[in-house]
């Protein structure tokens, strides 16, 4: 089918508060522009945004060539219990907010007169989301047109049958019988043709629900099915990305698809294996916003993520906790990244009062069916998820609905593997009672809420907030491994019990998810010969522990770190602040500060030494507290470090100082301005050194067993002078496109002044400013403002090019202005 964008000319309103209509371009988040205040019944889960319903309209045209053909309507995203009316009518609706699904319109456009498509995002029932969900159309939108003879939406499937001869299997579907042509392209060369006859076959029975146009099934269904041999073919793999296109006629309509040859296999002998080779998931969490973007899906944003994440070292990514966009899984196909896309945080248990575990039971399968038609010709999707810590898997009846999810996820692709979250911890506890929600836990928890936003509304906006609610669920684990440590909620996971509460929802997957649970690998080998274990979710400060034992056990599939990249919301695990950039008021905790990279893309100390636990990097890196701040913080489990990649602390001579060094070695040796101030062994990949600071030079030099120098590593003293880097990412920008561009303080030779703190204020000449903000956990206002506050003398500028000439960032502090200019192609 024709596919034809649907994004512009769009108006958008709240039908919560008076507001007026504005319009928009999708995607668009309408709740990265609400107010940030205490009277967020979401509180900090969302950032403490007050959430709201909203309309979006679009009025247009049907062409009148139109009226005899096949009309789909696809939204991507919209978040959440989502409602489409054409010309006045309800057409459709979809609960879940994450999922793609499409709009059949037959019956409802007028064609050659004008048409008004309403869509109506309800995200007032709050709190329905552990985390920032955003609100509205927050991915793009498609119509979908077929003329006499068509091949269906998601119409065109390709499978790797071999690698070694490469053979591979094309099905297309088609709304009638008739020829088929292929063609397929390696780097725009053609590779081989075929044609092909499509015939009748008999009708699958999903049991989905037909909200969906392209789940509807016709009286009959045809398809094409292909057997290729692929000559001297390239391969897909993470360092070798290689992806050709297959164009499939039929009739006057044709469809392309990209996809990779891979094959991938995964059994207790070999563990996981790609084209023959075993991998090790060296993997990474991160939740659906694009930071100060916030829920908007853009495929730079997209793109840039991951492009971060492997030059951090990074091979694999899961995304938590939701089924990913198409343009991030294009990036991930392009970069060479695999893809764990998960399905869901919740099943029929609550989290939060709002949240999807009502609507879950009813529409699991359409979730699923579309999630598998979104993921299926990407190379680069290895595994799907379906779920995130759902303690239902203690349960009888969860267990069943884990081999059910399972078993049909296989009838639906039979060439990925199935797996689940599960905090084995966690699950214990839910099992006598702790952190169990209840309906009477929400209503109590909604009440307490609406009443301390009353109270608040009555004290000064600094005033100290009172302790409002028990938390439940994840929530609830987050919030005791807090208090009590990582160490102690990887012990926790090692007792009997929790043993007894996973193991039959394990033996309903393919690879057994261990949310936090280390310590219980080894035994786990040795107990269940058959089982495939993956660390679905993990603390930084482990890498290096799950590293070595992966290495030597084919049945460690890998790990992901919470969190791989620092998002909105969910601050109750929030990382420990300074109190220099931290304020009372709890509504301005915009963000968990838990990421190895944080907010604005910057890797942290942390991604250092991930980088060197996973044997990326040798080092040895050097990271220093903040030696000015003389707090000591209580860093929580999801925090390895509050260090800084900096020896720039000018005026701190003499001053205590604490010094981390990353490194494969031995022993690592301290020498500031040329002279040794100690030499300590290194413990996974870590040493620490308490010292002086003094302007200069700080050199670590790393050592082998036998004292020969590995490798040394140096940071520099910034001089006097002070300027303000305007540096965008790329060196041009396509109209519509988006730019980064970083904001750091710095002397005349750029080596970073992190003690700098500014106000800073953005103005766009050719383009608009699409989010502004600093990697701060605590914010004043919201990312759609034009000035932002430094966070250790940096901030971050996103802009979109009209189109209309070179793009002109101009960024003025309190005594000057700076600029920077962005070809557009």
């Amino acid at each position: 089918m024709q596919k034809i964008d649907f994004n512009k000319g769009w108006m958008c309103k709240c039908l919560t508060r008076d507001e007026a209509a504005y319009p928009v371009t999708l995607p668009h988040d309408a709740m990265l522009s609400e107010p940030r205040t205490q009277e967020s019944t979401g509180e900090g889960n969302i950032g403490w945004y007050i959430g709201g319903d909203y309309e979006y309209t679009k009025k247009f045209t049907v062409p009148k060539e139109y009226e005899n053909q096949k009309v789909l309507i696809e939204f991507e995203g919209v978040y959440h219990n989502a409602e489409v009316h054409i010309n006045g009518k309800k057409v459709a609706g979809r609960p879940y907010g994450y999922t793609n699904f499409y709009i059949n319109t037959d019956g409802f456009f007028k064609y050659g007169e004008e048409n008004e498509v309403k869509v109506i995002a309800h995200n007032a029932d709050q709190p329905n989301s552990r985390w920032y969900s955003g609100t509205g159309i927050y991915r793009p939108a498609y119509l979908h047109i077929g003329g006499e003879k068509y091949i269906p939406v998601n119409g065109v499937k390709i499978r790797t049958l071999s690698y070694n001869p490469a053979q591979i299997e094309v099905a297309v579907k088609t709304s009638a019988p008739g020829e088929v042509s292929l063609e397929i392209e390696f780097e725009g060369k053609r590779v081989l043709t075929a044609i092909g006859e499509s015939k009748a076959v008999a009708a699958q029975n999903n049991e989905t629900k037909n909200a969906s146009a392209a789940s509807e099934k016709p009286a009959k269904e045809y398809q094409a099915v292909f057997l290729l041999d692929v000559p001297n073919a390239k391969l897909w793999d993470t360092e070798h990305p290689n992806l050709y296109t297959c164009k499939a006629v039929f009739g006057e309509d044709q469809v392309t698809e990209t996809f990779g040859i891979r094959e991938l296999v995964w059994n207790p002998q070999v563990g996981m294996t790609i084209n023959g080779k075993r991998v090790i998931l060296r993997g990474a969490c991160f939740h659906h916003d694009n930071g100060v973007l916030g829920a908007c899906t853009y495929p730079e944003a997209e793109e840039r993520k991951m492009r971060i994440f492997k030059e951090n070292g990074y091979n694999a990514v899961r995304s938590a906790h939701y089924p990913c966009s198409k343009a991030l899984l294009d990036a991930c196909d392009r970069v060479g990244m695999l893809m764990m896309d998960e399905y869901v945080d919740v099943w029929y248990i609550h989290k939060t009062k709002y949240d999807y575990a009502n609507q879950l039971a009813g529409w699991w399968k359409q979730d699923l069916k579309d999630m598998v038609d979104k993921d299926f010709n990407h190379p680069s999707v290895i595994m799907y998820s379906t779920g995130n810590e759902v303690a239902e898997t203690a349960q009888k009846k969860g267990i069943a609905l884990t081999g059910e999810m399972t078993n049909y996820l296989h009838s639906l692709d039979s060439t990925r593997p199935v797996t689940c979250g599960i905090n084995i911890f966690f699950n214990f506890l839910s099992s006598i009672g702790l952190g169990v929600y209840s309906d009477d836990k929400a209503e109590k928890s909604a009440e307490n809420a609406e009443k301390f936003a009353a109270e608040q509304a009555k004290k000064a906006a600094a005033a100290k907030p009172e302790k409002k609610k028990k938390p439940v669920g994840s929530e609830f684990y987050n919030t005791l491994a807090c208090l009590v440590g990582d160490y102690f909620m990887k012990c926790g996971a090692t007792l009997y019990p929790c043993d007894l509460k996973t193991r039959d929802a394990y033996a309903n997957m393919d690879i057994a998810g261990y949310n936090y649970g280390i310590f219980r690998y080894k035994h786990d080998l040795k107990k269940y010969p058959n089982r495939l274990i993956l660390g679905s979710e993990t603390f930084c400060k482990d890498a290096y522990s799950f590293w070595e034992i992966a290495k030597k056990n084919k049945r460690i599939i890998g790990d992901f770190v919470w969190a791989g990249w620092d998002y909105i919301g969910e601050v109750g695990d929030g990382a420990a602040e300074y109190s220099d950039y931290k304020f009372e008021d709890p509504s301005t905790r915009m963000t968990g500060g838990n990421g190895r990279i944080d907010l604005n893309g910057k890797p942290r100390a942390e991604a250092a030494y991930t980088r060197v636990a996973f044997e990326r990097e040798t080092g040895p890196f050097i990271a220093v507290d903040p030696v000015y701040q003389k707090e000591k913080l209580r860093l929580t489990g999801w925090q390895l470090t509050k260090a800084l990649e900096s020896w720039a602390w000018g005026g701190c001579s003499g001053e205590p100082a604490k010094v981390e060094v990353y490194a494969r070695a031995a022993q690592v040796e301290l020498f500031i301005n040329g002279k040794s101030v100690g030499k300590k062994n290194v413990k996974k990949c870590r040493a620490n050194f308490n010292t002086t600071y003094e302007d200069g030079e700080i050199t670590a030099v790393s050592y082998d067993e036998k004292g020969k120098e590995i490798n040394r590593y140096s940071l520099q003293t910034a001089e006097k002078e002070t300027i303000l880097q305007v540096r965008p990412e790329e060196k041009s920008v396509k109209p519509e496109g988006l730019a980064f561009v970083q904001l750091q303080y710095t002397d005349t030779k750029g080596i970073w002044k992190p003690m700098e703190k500014h106000n800073l204020k953005v103005t766009v000449e050719n383009g608009i400013l699409k989010g502004l903000g600093s990697p701060a956990p605590y914010v004043k206002g919201n990312y759609t403002d034009d000035t932002v506050a430094t966070y250790y003398g940096e901030a971050m500028a996103v802009v979109q090019a009209d189109g209309n000439g070179p793009v002109k960032v101009t960024v003025t502090d309190e005594t000057r202005s700076y600029v920077a200019e962005i070809p557009c192609e």
